[in-house]
């Protein structure tokens, strides 16, 4: 690796560690600074965040090596997250923001659901604070092996060492800058991929010849290096070689959106009800400009492949990025690009530690061991569970055999199962009951690992392999919750009647809740 590439990286690194220290000093005074930055989130800051933090490695990595293989079938995947993610800022951004402030100012998604559901029990809190911990240090431990292979794979380090590199320099700006820190560093990352994104399809398809060249070249290729690939003939072919079932899987990955504690906590920090429109129009329009970027990577790579004839170099499609930062740009662009594929591992890891520490400090911590500690000491005890978290997700993912998609599918489907629909009830339905969402969350998180790990197969295919277990997993848990609460009917919490009246008032001023 060219020395110039690795000072743009370094440069990239000391940028980060720089907004850290910003945010250590603005925003790290009491526990809601800490955890959600004082509700006080530029619009664009929050938009960027929440898509930085979602995307991660899958969007530079995963999607262009998806569609190289495979081609456009492998974009319904895109298509299910644009309109999950259209959904998630229509439907629960505008009435998260306003419930979880009436909610006593709720700082976590446990605590939302005990202080709605007035839960005195604690299990709504506990339960849900388990399953955050357990699935967010899945989905923290795939962030690291990504951040460990890309050194290996782009600099020749040690995988070890790429490990304690990427997670080194998140756990610094996270640990000591808080939410703030996680934002404001997830915001530059964002549009780092932005750019990225923009920039690598534009060159890679003027140095095959141009759009029309482009597409000849791809028909011309030969399939990928994968048994089971497709002809390129059907490269342009949406629905090549999926049934209506496999479609129906793939964009279901959509629904997951509703239930991501590290995507949704940005709704409820954004600093007013009004600036929720202007980060959907943000956020989406840097989801939809990403997303097409990233398939194009993947176009432009088998018309590059193909026309250069180095398809046996490319080892693994998912590396086409990778490939085009180092040869169609200089050192120093080189560089950038790597830091973009770093940028969307490492916003989407600190979003993970984050509300995992959120989770360990306000919902267990203060909840059941110092319910009288001082802000002072919980910032201190967040800032505990960062490194904790990091430190067991290193060494889960110090086995490089570890599949990165599968671990992200996984905690994916278990969010969306195990929250989605409560969240989406919780907010819309006023006969939703404490015992009813606690049915519905069981529910979800069983079903999940039910379809992910029995021994049960259909026709010969194992469960996971038919459908993704996040169908079943939010339509069952949208139904135990349903029919769960209308076996009994409980009084309707004092913050549903607030927050029926501030509609009320909000539509008497003409002011726009959608």
């Amino acid at each position: 690796m060219n020395i110039a590439a690795i000072i743009s990286l370094g440069l990239y690194f000391v940028l980060m560690m720089l907004i850290g220290l910003y945010a250590y000093r603005k925003s790290t005074s009491d526990v809601s600074e800490y955890m959600l930055g004082g509700r006080q989130l530029h619009p664009a800051v929050g938009a960027l965040s929440a898509g930085a933090s979602d995307m991660s490695g899958w969007m530079l990595m995963g999607l262009p090596g998806a569609v190289f293989v495979t081609g456009f079938s492998a974009a319904w995947i895109a298509v299910g997250l644009v309109i999950g993610a259209y959904f998630n800022y229509r439907l629960v951004a505008p009435r998260l923001r306003v419930y979880t402030e009436l909610s006593e100012d709720s700082i976590t998604i446990p605590d939302f659901f005990e202080k709605r559901f007035k839960d005195r029990s604690h299990l709504l809190r506990v339960l849900s604070s388990v399953v955050i911990v357990i699935f967010f240090t899945l989905y923290t431990s795939s962030g690291v092996v990504a951040g460990g292979k890309l050194f290996e794979a782009s600099f020749g380090l040690d995988y070890t060492l790429g490990l304690f590199v990427t997670a080194g320099v998140v756990v610094a700006y996270t640990l000591f800058g808080g939410f703030l820190a996680v934002s404001l560093t997830d915001f530059v990352q964002g549009c780092i991929m932005f750019v990225a994104l923009v920039l690598v399809p534009i060159v890679a398809i003027n140095a095959v010849g141009g759009f029309d060249a482009t597409h000849t070249e791809v028909l011309a290729s030969p399939p990928a290096s994968v048994a089971d690939a497709p002809s390129r003939a059907n490269f342009f072919n949406w629905f090549q070689g999926l049934s209506v079932i496999g479609i129906i899987s793939a964009a279901s990955w959509g629904l997951g959106y509703f239930g991501q504690p590290h995507i949704i906590v940005r709704f409820m920090a954004i600093r007013s009800l009004k600036d929720i429109a202007t980060a959907r129009y943000i956020g989406m329009s840097w989801m939809l400009v990403t997303v097409l970027g990233a398939v194009a990577v993947g176009v432009a790579g088998v018309a590059y492949v193909n026309e250069q004839n180095i398809n046996d170099q490319l080892t693994d499609p998912e590396t086409i990025f990778i490939l085009f930062s180092q040869v169609l740009f200089h050192p120093l662009i080189t560089g950038f690009l790597l830091a973009a594929i770093l940028a969307a591992i490492m916003s989407t890891i600190s979003s993970q530690l984050l509300v995992s520490s959120s989770s360990l400090t306000e919902d267990f911590y203060k909840t059941f061991l110092r319910k009288e500690a001082s802000q002072k000491e919980l910032v201190l005890v967040g800032r505990l569970s960062v490194l904790v978290v990091s430190l067991i997700a290193i060494l889960l993912a110090f086995d490089r055999s570890s599949s990165i998609l599968s671990l992200v599918s996984y905690a994916w489907a278990g969010f969306g199962a195990a929250f989605g629909p409560i969240i989406l009830l919780s907010l819309y339905w006023r006969r939703i009951t404490r015992n009813g969402a606690l049915a519905g969350m069981v529910t979800g998180a069983l079903t999940v690992l039910f379809w992910l790990y029995a021994p049960v197969t259909i026709n010969g295919a194992s469960l996971s392999d038919t459908i993704y277990a996040l169908v079943p997993g939010f339509f069952l848990s949208m139904l135990a919750t349903v029919v769960v609460s209308f076996m009994r009917s409980e009084p309707r919490p004092k913050v549903q009647e607030e927050f029926d009246e501030m509609m009320v008032a909000m539509s008497a001023e003409k002011q726009p809740f959608f």
